[in-house]
């Protein structure tokens, strides 16, 4: 019986267990608190089973899991104290005989600031924010980790997400867009969809190493939001001045703007064999308006 287990059943775990998740017997995943467990218990499909993690204990049934499942996939955040997955159910994935293959999530973030310039997996990180030093951090130990017990770890460095419910045309059709603009600024984004892919493509080829997952044209931030409004037929919201917009940015999101790099995903396709969907936003905005129009059916 394959066992997939999902450390952090959240927006990109949800997304690959919805589109490949018939290629596994079973599927567990893990949510903050018990209560969201049994919420999604309740109309889950036969198969799949959250349990309870609060990122600090495991209990028996979690680590009876770990221990039996070929698969894991992790997207929980560590913190200053390490890879909470580690801390809590190393030992009981260790143990197990059945291992396979572990897919991390991780981020672009642990590039730090490259000037726009381009960046790949060669580019030696070098995290400017707590939280992208953390990143880096526990992927060298899950890389550790996967070298001392035989499993493949493959590290997939997110760009910034979006997908259904998470993107420009929602943030327009709400009125909460915001187009700042920083000239010389780029980010790249990659579609929750695209990251499913690459998650099924990591676990079939069993990959081993660091990729990073972004989409194929890096532009300035308010350049989805331009598409967005057009897509939708309104006025874009006013240009901000970065400077201007600064003063109400939390820090998350001062680093997030004070960093900038362009990043290659040519080992995503070369050694993974994965062709984007939606290779720029305009793609992925125009296929998720689609969806938005699309007639409900009889």
């Amino acid at each position: 019986m394959a066992t997939l287990l999902c450390f952090g059943f959240g927006y990109c775990a949800e997304r690959f267990t919805a589109e490949f998740g018939d290629k596994f017997d079973r599927i567990m995943g893990t949510v903050r608190s018990a209560e969201r467990a049994a919420v999604l218990n309740a109309y889950q499909p036969a198969g799949m089973r959250a349990l309870s993690f609060d990122g600090i204990q495991a209990g028996p049934e979690l680590r009876n899991i770990t221990a039996q499942a070929e698969h894991v996939l992790v997207s929980v955040p560590p913190g200053e104290t390490g890879d909470p997955v580690l801390a809590a159910c190393g030992e009981a994935l260790a143990a197990g005989r059945n291992l396979r293959s572990v897919v991390y999530l991780s981020t672009i973030g642990v590039y730090g600031d490259n000037g726009g310039g381009w960046v790949d997996e060669e580019t030696p990180p070098a995290p400017v924010s707590d939280r992208s030093r953390w990143r880096l951090a526990a992927e060298q130990a899950w890389q550790r980790f996967g070298a001392r017990h035989g499993a493949a770890i493959a590290v997939l460095r997110l760009a910034g997400i979006y997908g259904p419910g998470q993107n420009a045309l929602v943030q327009v059709a709400r009125g909460k867009a915001r187009r700042v603009v920083k000239p010389g600024q780029v980010f790249n984004r990659i579609h929750v969809s695209d990251i499913a892919q690459a998650i099924d493509a990591a676990f079939a080829r069993r990959g081993d190493g660091v990729f990073n997952l972004a989409d194929d044209e890096p532009g300035p931030a308010a350049d989805p939001i331009l598409f967005a409004a057009e897509l939708l037929g309104r006025e874009p919201p006013p240009e901000i001045p970065f400077e201007q917009a600064a003063a109400s940015m939390s820090p998350m999101g001062l680093n997030f703007w004070q960093e900038c790099r362009r990043v290659r995903n040519a080992k995503l396709k070369r050694e993974l064999g994965v062709t984007l969907r939606y290779p720029t936003y305009r793609e992925g905005l125009k296929a998720l308006f689609a969806e938005i129009n699309s007639p409900a059916p009889a």
